[in-house]
C-alpha cells in the first residue's frame, strides 16, 4: 500500500499544474479550478490501485464534475467586456487572456472540453472522444462548432481572432 501512496503522490507532483491549467480553462476561476482538480484527485486516490492510465482517469473525472457542476448552478454569466479583474491599461496579453476566457465561457461545457482537451492540452482526437466517453465524430463536431462560435465572439470583441486554430 505505501508503494501505492508514493506512486500517487509523485503523479500529483509531475501533473497537478496541467492538471489546474486544464481546470482554469474548463471552469474560467481560479477557485473552482483548484476545487475541481482537488475533487478529482480524491476521486482518483480512491481507485488509484485500480487506474490504468491516471491522467486520462483525472481528466474525465474533472470533465464530468465540471459539467454537473455546471448544471446544478447555471450561474455562469457571459458578457461581451472583460471582468472587472482586468484593468485597462494592462498589457495587451492580459486583455486578450481575458477575451479568450470569456469566449471560452460561452461554449457549453462539453464544447469547452473539447476545445481544451484538443487545443490546449493537444490531445489527439481519439484520446478526446475516450477521456469524454463519445465518438471521434463527435470531438469533431463539437470541436468545429466551438471553433467557429470562439472565433465570432472574439471577431465581436476585436479580440485575438489569429490566435485561434483555423
Amino acid at each position: 500500500m505505501a508503494g501505492h501512496d508514493e506512486e500517487l503522490r509523485e503523479f500529483v507532483q509531475a501533473r497537478y499544474v496541467d492538471l489546474l491549467r486544464v481546470a482554469f480553462l474548463l471552469t474560467g476561476s481560479a477557485h473552482a479550478a483548484e476545487d475541481l482538480v482537488q475533487a478529482a484527485l480524491v476521486k482518483l486516490m480512491r481507485r488509484w490501485h485500480k487506474v490504468d492510465d491516471p491522467l486520462a482517469y483525472v481528466r474525465r473525472i474533472m470533465v464530468n464534475q465540471h459539467i454537473s457542476w455546471w448544471r446544478r448552478s447555471r450561474r455562469e454569466v457571459v458578457t461581451d467586456t472583460p471582468s472587472d479583474r482586468v484593468v485597462r491599461d494592462l498589457a495587451e496579453g492580459v486583455v486578450q487572456r481575458e477575451q479568450l476566457q470569456s469566449a471560452l465561457r460561452s461554449l457549453s461545457p462539453r464544447t469547452r472540453a473539447v476545445v481544451v482537451l484538443r487545443y490546449v492540452v493537444d490531445l489527439p482526437e481519439a484520446d478526446v472522444a475516450a477521456v469524454l466517453g463519445c465518438s471521434v465524430g463527435t470531438v469533431k463536431s463539437q470541436a468545429s462548432r466551438g471553433l467557429a462560435k470562439l472565433r465570432d465572439v472574439l471577431q465581436r470583441s476585436e479580440g485575438i481572432v489569429s490566435n485561434v486554430h483555423r
